[in-house]
């Protein structure tokens, strides 16, 4: 997966990201956690959602494939942000919860899989996992990123085709962003089996 966009776009990608309202987002996320549950923010961006969960009390973790991204998270959150690839990702029954907002829709298709594997054992068993991708179905290049889209036929596929994982909900949303408002996205919750 390559970072170059957000290595070379991180101001504006903060700008645009560190201060949209998200809390709807991660309110069925926070209820499905235990309070004072181990958090990891799964291509944190710009530490907008790591930086919520630890004002709600929680012990995260967030890391980032851009070492530009890392470098603002971690001037935002004041927590010590990792420089992280997904293919690195290695922790095992960690974390209670995996929050990954609008990260993996980078990963290419062929890699979705095994990515996820790796990030589903970093779950404890019974662990949350929140995730989200752009609305539509396939693999598309636009400024210079790589998307992988999913509709919710696609959605429950990829968790079936993953394994392990139980979906409690898929919810369809639109872009809270100002002039993104027509931008639709899949969002997932799922937790880990056994």
């Amino acid at each position: 997966m390559s970072t170059s966009y957000y290595d070379e776009n991180a101001e504006l990608f903060f700008a645009d990201t560190a201060y949209v309202d998200l809390s709807d987002g991660r309110r069925r996320f926070v209820e499905a956690l235990p309070p004072g549950g181990r958090v990891l923010d799964a291509g944190c961006g710009s530490g907008r959602d790591a930086l919520a969960f630890r004002d709600l009390g929680f012990d995260v973790t967030a890391f980032d494939g851009s070492a530009a991204m890392v470098a603002k998270a971690s001037a935002h959150t004041g927590l010590p942000v990792l420089h992280l690839d997904f293919a690195e990702v290695a922790w095992r029954e960690t974390f209670d919860g995996i929050w990954a907002n609008a990260s993996l829709l980078h990963v290419p298709r062929c890699d979705l899989c095994e990515v996820m594997r790796r990030l589903r054992r970093a779950l404890v068993p019974g662990g949350v996992w929140e995730l989200s991708f752009k609305l539509g179905s396939g693999e598309r290049q636009a400024h210079g990123r790589l998307f992988t889209d999913l509709d919710e036929p696609g959605a429950r596929a990829l968790i079936a085709e993953v394994g392990g994982l139980e979906t409690l909900a898929i919810t369809l949303s639109y872009d809270v962003r100002p002039g993104r408002e027509s931008e639709g996205w899949t969002n997932l919750l799922v937790r880990r089996l056994g």
